[in-house]
C-alpha cells in the first residue's frame, strides 16, 4: 500500500504531466499554424510522451492500490512568439516539472516509501533527457540566428524525430 500523502501528491502531478501534454499540443498546434511543420511534429511527440508519463504515473497508483483522481487542467497559451522564445518556454517548463518531481522524491525519501523511489528514479533519468533535448534546440536556434534559412533548416531536422 502507499500512503495517502504520496498518493495525493502524485494524483496531483498527474494533473502536471497532462497540463504539459495540453501545453506542447497547443505549441505544436501554433506551429502548425505557422507552417513549421516539423517543430510542430516534435512538440506533437512530446504530448504523447507526456501522456505516457501520465499513464505511467497512473498504472503505479493502481499497482499501489491506490485511486487515481483527475485534477482539471488550464487552457494554454494560444501565442508563443518566435520558435527561440517558445523553445525557451518548453525549457523552463520542463525545469518546474522537475522540481515537482524532486519534490516528489523528497517525500519518497521522507516517508521511507522505496517503492515509490524506484519508480521516480526513472522519472528523473527522463527529465535529464528532456531538458537536454530543449537546451539541444534553443543552442542551435541561438547559434543559427533568426534568419528564416535556418529556421526551415532546423524545422526539417526536427520533423526527423
Amino acid at each position: 500500500m502507499i500512503s495517502q500523502k504520496m498518493a495525493d501528491a502524485i494524483n496531483d502531478h498527474v494533473k502536471t504531466e497532462f497540463e504539459s501534454a495540453y501545453l506542447y499540443l497547443a505549441m505544436s498546434a501554433y506551429l502548425e499554424a505557422k507552417n513549421l511543420k516539423g517543430m510542430a511534429h516534435w512538440l506533437k511527440e512530446q504530448f504523447k510522451e507526456e501522456m505516457e508519463h501520465a499513464d505511467r504515473f497512473m498504472k503505479y497508483l493502481y499497482e499501489r492500490g491506490a485511486r487515481v483522481v483527475l485534477g482539471g487542467i488550464a487552457k494554454p497559451a494560444e501565442e508563443f512568439g518566435a520558435p527561440l522564445d517558445m523553445f525557451k518556454a518548453v525549457l523552463k517548463h520542463e525545469l518546474y516539472v522537475t522540481g515537482r518531481i524532486h519534490k516528489l522524491m523528497d517525500l519518497a525519501i521522507e516517508e521511507k516509501d522505496y517503492a515509490s523511489q524506484s519508480m521516480l528514479t526513472w522519472f528523473i533519468d527522463e527529465q535529464v533527457e528532456e531538458e537536454a533535448s530543449a537546451e539541444n534546440i534553443i543552442n542551435k536556434l541561438e547559434f543559427l540566428g533568426g534568419s528564416n534559412t535556418s529556421i526551415y533548416l532546423l524545422d526539417q531536422e526536427l520533423g526527423q524525430r
